[in-house]
């Protein structure tokens, strides 16, 4: 899943994620949500045909928002990595 950085300021950043669906934004900010170090977190999925869904992060106190998110992703990670079918 390609990202394009388009805001990264110490407590805000602004993602586009090319190609990606509702399925993995929606646990990604339900997650994100859910941390006690987010203010806010939310995407934003555009014309369907025609934009790829950009995402937004606020992080309150000294947390940087690109640390939060790729501790959040990791977690999320390891969760799938443990699945066995």
């Amino acid at each position: 899943m390609p990202v394009k950085v388009l805001l990264n300021e110490k407590n805000e950043l602004r993602l586009r994620v090319i190609g990606e669906s509702h399925t993995a934004l929606q646990m990604l900010r339900e997650r994100l949500n859910c941390s006690s170090k987010v203010e806010y977190a939310n995407y934003f999925p555009g014309h369907p045909e025609l934009d790829d869904p950009e995402f937004y992060i606020r992080i309150s106190g000294k947390n940087t928002s690109d640390k939060v998110l790729k501790d959040i992703v990791s977690g999320l990670a390891s969760e799938f990595a443990s699945i066995s079918l």
